[in-house]
């Protein structure tokens, strides 16, 4: 195997789950099957007993909390992945895609070899086959290649991005679409696979850089628009699960509103915007926002309001009923949210937001990392209980478990929180009695830092995918 100069110098793709070790090491209730952590090869035989054993480690690890019975959603055993990242090795004549996975004894990355990935969707490993044997026969496409990333959905829509150490010039493009026409030859293909190249400082899009996803929640068909190298969940089919268990949590709820944080491309937004009077979604990506306004036309959704700024950024303007450009058509004092939505990154939420939970009655928290969600649990045990507790087998053949929890106000503690409550408002009313001019100096220094929020959202999202 050779590996050229240009191949060492970007980051390997992750293994096959996506993310990194958790903070801290729960004992396992039960001894869980051990697999490639590239998941190069699975045995689905032992799909059961490796969920078994992850959901009796998650009810053992919340115990304390005295949650209702855990409900987990099966994933299906293989097939289940709709995107997926491949290092491109060149050795002589031939070239194949490599994923690394790390050692357990020497904790060092190690190459493998990947010719079919079981994990992937059926189409994934078509477009797989057709494109290695496509490109290895044409030095343009071949040439410089080093990372390709395949997108798929459970609509038939696909994407593939070629990233290169080269510019692309003309040649390459009409290559590029010849190599579209093979890949529409896919049996699982339903349109043309777009194919998107990139090198620094260069995107060439063949025809669009997103797909159309379809998927089936409560007997409804939602679609969602999703653009490359932005994210969106990996397996579809849990994220279908996922929406139906917030939709069912939230239902009731039609005289109130939502506040959501950090909404991406609005895939629980546009679920869940039928159970409510209002919602109010904030997201700080560009792409994101755009790409979450034309998912809510497709679906019907009309009572969303997206606001492109940071979540401490909006809460400030709620909380003082304060006017800002990006907040107009949007009645601030009409709002009575009654449930915040929030799904982290691994790390959870940050301290200002566990103090913002305190505000709402109800909460929907969808965690990819049970360790960060029960330290966060723990700060607000002796003011909500959990209500509805799951685990969605996101990545299965791997340690990683999504929870979601819904939490609701104790009783107990329902007076205090309307003490408070008032006292906010209060508080609010005096900030909105501020001179005009003090305000309009407040939002100008507040659109001054939009850049800086807009890059520290990128840095968050880019965590995720």
């Amino acid at each position: 195997m050779t590996r050229t100069a240009a191949q060492g110098r970007r980051k390997a793709p992750e293994a096959a789950d996506g993310g990194a070790a958790a903070a801290e090491e729960v004992p396992a209730a039960a001894s869980a099957p051990t697999f490639s952590p590239a998941l190069t090869t699975i045995d689905p035989s032992q799909y059961d007993a490796q969920l078994e054993a992850k959901v009796a480690r998650i009810t053992t690890q919340f115990a304390r909390f005295s949650p209702p019975p855990l409900h987990a959603y099966r994933s299906a055993p293989s097939h289940y992945r709709m995107r997926a990242e491949f290092r491109v090795w060149h050795d002589g004549d031939d070239l194949f895609y490599l994923m690394f996975e790390r050692d357990e004894e020497t904790g060092k990355n190690r190459d493998v070899r990947v010719d079919s990935f079981p994990v992937a969707s059926e189409l994934l490993n078509e477009l797989m086959g057709l494109l290695r044997e496509h490109v290895k026969a044409r030095p343009i496409l071949r040439h410089k290649l080093f990372q390709a990333n395949f997108h798929t959905t459970l609509s038939g829509d696909a994407m593939v991005s070629l990233i290169y150490h080269k510019k692309l010039n003309d040649e390459w493009k009409e290559a590029a679409q010849q190599l579209r026409d093979v890949l529409a030859t896919a049996p699982s293909s339903r349109t043309k696979p777009q194919v998107i190249g990139r090198s620094r400082g260069q995107k060439v899009n063949m025809d669009k850089d997103e797909v159309l996803e379809r998927l089936q929640v409560d007997g409804q068909t939602l679609q969602q628009v999703q653009v490359e190298a932005s994210f969106s969940q990996p397996n579809a089919g849990m994220c279908q699960n996922m929406l139906s268990w917030a939709r069912s949590c939230t239902e009731g709820s039609t005289d109130r509103d939502l506040l959501e944080l950090y909404c991406g491309n609005g895939n629980f937004t546009q679920a869940l915007a039928p159970n409510f009077r209002k919602v109010v979604a904030t997201e700080v990506s560009k792409s994101s926002v755009a790409a979450a306004k034309r998912n809510f036309e497709l679906n019907g959704v009309s009572n969303v309001f997206v606001a492109r700024m940071a979540s401490e950024e909006f809460t400030g303007a709620w909380h003082e009923k304060r006017p800002m450009k990006r907040l107009e058509g949007l009645d601030l004092a009409a709002l009575s949210f009654s449930t915040l939505l929030v799904d982290p990154p691994r790390a959870g939420l940050d301290a200002a937001t566990v103090k913002l939970l305190r505000e709402f009655d109800s909460i929907v928290y969808v965690s990819c990392n049970p360790d960060t969600l029960h330290a966060n649990l723990l700060e607000v045990k002796d003011e909500y209980e959990i209500k509805r507790f799951a685990l969605f087998d996101q990545f299965p053949y791997t340690h990683h478990v999504e929870c979601g929890v819904y939490l609701q106000r104790r009783q107990q503690a329902a007076a205090g929180a309307g003490g408070a409550a008032a006292a906010e408002a209060a508080a609010g009313g005096q900030a909105a009695a501020q001179p005009a001019a003090e305000q309009q100096e407040q939002q100008q220094q507040q659109e001054q830092a939009d850049d800086g929020q807009e890059a520290r959202g990128a840095k968050r999202k880019a965590e995720e995918v």
